[in-house]
């Protein structure tokens, strides 16, 4: 990687060789997850001051079956199966390293997180120096970090990504084999051991991301549509014994956190389905409107998924201190509420995505990109303590700023400070020594 022209051609095609289909996929699946929590953050004020939150979605019976169509987690790491694999590909055809990739996936995740985690512990120190209840406090934190899970999986499943594209490269069936035989050992034994039952969030997605992995090598191609129909069918069958027998629970919101074998299964299904549904989303990702949609959107997608429950969280925090009427959890007048919290919170988004959005695309010093395996691995490591820390004992306000140091550190270790781009000298020259292409790797790795 040590000409300019070379990153440019191994990052020129990150945008060029993107589907628009992958993109309006995770598009709808972000829109889903952020309508979905919209419906399940419901904090009640107790007449003795006390403060709890219910989760109304959970708490309807009819959900329950629902869930199984609407729980889209599965085709997020399905998709980033597929995008990843490419972006890896090209960077290592270009010359680039493990420790590179690694390198880009952590800022391009970390830098948005850095600064949501900043922003939460500032506002939460100043609530409670204001006299806001401790309880309070953790309520909001603990339910406001609930995004960083995501942030936690998806980046050990992308951060395997060099090693699981080599295992697949040698044997596609036989990793998938292996790591859906790893998530079903641990499942056996997490009766015993509770606390092993995190280590799925490792084996799970992984083995999810390898059904991604399937695609965009084309192991689909040769099925028909019928064919497609009868994997999606049968994998919902195998869901329905599986839960049948009482063996997992039919809760998919239970089965989340920690996750299990329903999720890779669900996984199969998804991706069937999302193969479907190719012939109609190519031609609808194609639409000029929508297409622009999706640029603005893939832009800002990270920013999104962080920030929507803690403002959620505030926004309905606050609501509790004020006298509009609030409706109890589940009744006719709060599902009613649903869309001007729906509306609410998308005007909340608009200046947070404005002012933090540009973190997910900031580039870096063209040096930065000669990263070292110990620093990536150093940086892997420091990111992981407070986010192991989490899944074990839960999320407080000082995990919170312990996580903000270690994010930052690792983003100094990484050389991830954003610097501005240095202006181009007639002729097409850059001014310095070090040159760079059209986008960094940093950010155009998605």
């Amino acid at each position: 990687m040590g000409s300019a022209g070379t990153r440019g051609t191994v990052t020129g095609t990150d945008t060029a060789d993107r589907d628009p289909a992958i993109d309006l996929v995770r598009l709808v699946c972000l829109v889903l997850v952020v309508v979905g929590h919209s419906m399940m953050v419901s904090p009640v004020l107790h007449p003795d001051g006390t403060v709890t939150t219910e989760n109304t979605l959970a708490e309807q019976d009819w959900f329950e079956p629902v869930i199984w169509i609407f729980m889209v987690m599965p085709l997020f790491f399905v998709t980033g199966g597929i995008t990843g694999l490419q972006s890896w590909r090209r960077l290592k055809a270009g010359g680039g390293t493990a420790a590179q990739f690694i390198r880009a996936r952590l800022l391009r995740l970390v830098r948005p997180a850095t600064a949501l985690l900043a922003t939460m512990v500032a506002g939460l120190s100043a609530a409670a120096a204001l006299g806001v209840d401790r309880q309070v406090v953790q309520l909001v934190a603990t339910g406001a970090g609930m995004p960083l899970w995501f942030l936690a999986a998806y980046l050990a499943a992308q951060l395997n990504i060099p090693v699981l594209a080599a295992l697949h490269h040698r044997a596609p069936w036989l990793t998938l084999a292996l790591l859906a035989g790893l998530v079903v050992a641990v499942d056996c034994f997490r009766g015993a051991l509770p606390d092993l039952a995190n280590v799925n969030l490792v084996f799970v997605w992984c083995a999810v991301q390898q059904l991604g992995f399937l695609a965009a090598d084309g192991y689909l191609a040769p099925l028909s549509r019928s064919g497609l129909v009868g994997v999606a069918v049968a994998a919902h069958l195998l869901l329905g014994l599986v839960t049948g027998l009482g063996l997992y629970r039919g809760n998919m919101l239970v089965n989340l956190n920690p996750p299990n074998l329903t999720l890779v299964i669900l996984g199969v299904s998804q991706l069937a389905v999302m193969e479907l549904a190719r012939p109609v989303l190519a031609p609808l990702a194609g639409i000029r409107w929508i297409a622009r949609l999706l640029q603005l959107a893939g832009a800002r997608s990270l920013t999104v998924y962080l920030w929507h429950l803690p403002l959620l969280g505030a926004m309905s925090g606050l609501l509790l201190l004020t006298p509009v009427p609030k409706p109890s959890s589940g009744t006719a007048g709060w599902w009613w509420s649903r869309p001007l919290v729906v509306l609410a919170l998308v005007l909340l988004l608009l200046p947070a995505t404005a002012a933090f959005g540009r973190l997910e695309e900031r580039t870096t010093a063209p040096q930065a990109f000669r990263c070292r395996p110990a620093a990536a691995g150093a940086a892997v490591v420091v990111v992981f303590i407070p986010v192991a820390d989490a899944a074990l004992n839960g999320l407080s306000l000082g995990l919170l700023a312990a996580g903000t140091v270690c994010f930052t550190v690792a983003i100094l270790l990484l050389g991830g400070l954003p610097l501005r781009r240095r202006r181009a000298v007639p002729g097409g020259r850059k001014r310095g020594p070090g040159k760079r292409g059209p986008r960094g790797i940093a950010s155009g790795v998605k």
